[in-house]
């Protein structure tokens, strides 16, 4: 902790001020954001529990997209919990200890699953252009340090850039104008020159912003190249297929995270940056299982199994003997 700060820089509480000025829309967006967080819940649990449990989906690919889903589930649960309190009730405050925490858990979270989609493209990467070796590159062990790191980066950014953010005087000002205590929030309402938290902020997301981004699109663009050279339509379509549901995600979440964080606090619109930050912490986390399902056989078959609804080998012979008979009958 920096020592000399007023009182003033740490207040009993905040008021998250959030939609409070437009009381109808608070009611639309409770249903709504209950709606998509029981959505995010059953699906990312779902896949969690399939790729522990399914043997077919114990594969470097699966792991990672556990992971997702245990980032998405926890990023979530961060926030939707204390924004439905505040939309419900006339109460919008929460505790300065409380806000902090919000922050860093927040922070961890976002800029892990950053991180972890670079990872995940690089698994695309080998599978596509090196599917010989992908098996002996992508081992379990190389697998765990390249989560570990992605952990490792979001734990870091947080511890940078929380206290600096926390610790900016505020000379009184409690009403954050946001549903959630983030960081370019905090850091407007700030009444102190904070152009040395600006910087290192900005310089740490393009760190852990642009940094993955570029890796991920390097790895795309060789997977492209080489998906370029399969002389096969439906060797092409199994490889556009093998990529397309993560491309998908990283649009959606990077494209949000991109245009929020690297502007200047001054230049920050929160209307706008409201509802941003609801679309990749709210909707963003609830659609990820469905993209992910929808073109993937495996978990499909999973989930199949899961439900008793995938025929067993005995099923599938009677069905056939079935077949043959009919056809033999005169």
């Amino acid at each position: 902790m920096v020592m000399g700060r007023n009182n003033d820089s740490y207040p009993q509480a905040f008021i998250l001020v959030g939609f409070s000025d437009r009381p109808r829309l608070e009611m639309i967006l409770f249903a709504f954001i209950l709606v998509f967080y029981a959505l995010t819940l059953v699906g990312n649990t779902a896949i969690i529990f399939l790729s522990v449990i399914d043997s077919r989906l114990h594969m470097p690919m699966y792991f990672f997209l556990g992971n997702l889903s245990f980032l998405d589930l926890c990023f979530t649960t961060s926030i939707v919990p204390q924004l439905l309190w505040n939309l419900w009730g006339p109460d919008k405050s929460i505790t300065y200890h409380g806000c902090a925490a919000q922050l860093y858990i927040y922070m961890v979270l976002g800029s892990t699953e950053c991180v972890l989609l670079a990872v995940m493209s690089y698994d695309r990467y080998v599978a596509v252009c090196r599917p010989l070796h992908y098996t002996v590159v992508m081992n379990p062990r190389l697998c765990l340090q390249l989560v570990s790191v992605a952990w490792c980066c979001g734990f870091l950014n947080s511890f940078v850039m929380c206290p600096q953010t926390m610790q900016l005087s505020r000379c009184g000002h409690q009403r954050v104008d946001h549903f959630l205590c983030e960081m370019p929030a905090l850091i407007a309402m700030s009444c102190e020159d904070t152009m040395l938290v600006e910087a290192c902020a900005f310089v740490l997301g393009v760190v852990l912003l642009l940094v993955p981004l570029s890796l991920i699109l390097l790895s795309y663009g060789m997977i492209a190249a080489t998906v370029l050279r399969i002389k096969s339509t439906a060797g092409r379509r199994k490889a556009f297929n093998t990529c397309s549901s993560h491309l998908t995600v990283v649009s959606l979440f990077y494209g949000t995270i991109i245009y929020m964080y690297l502007q200047p606090a001054n230049s920050y619109s929160q209307d706008q940056g409201k509802f941003l930050t609801l679309f990749y912490t709210i909707v963003t986390p609830s659609v990820n299982p469905l993209i992910y399902t929808l073109r993937n056989k495996d978990v499909k078959g999973a989930l199949r199994k899961l439900l008793g609804w995938e025929k067993g080998a005995g099923d599938t012979e009677r069905e056939e003997h079935f077949h043959s008979s009919l056809v033999q009958s005169p």
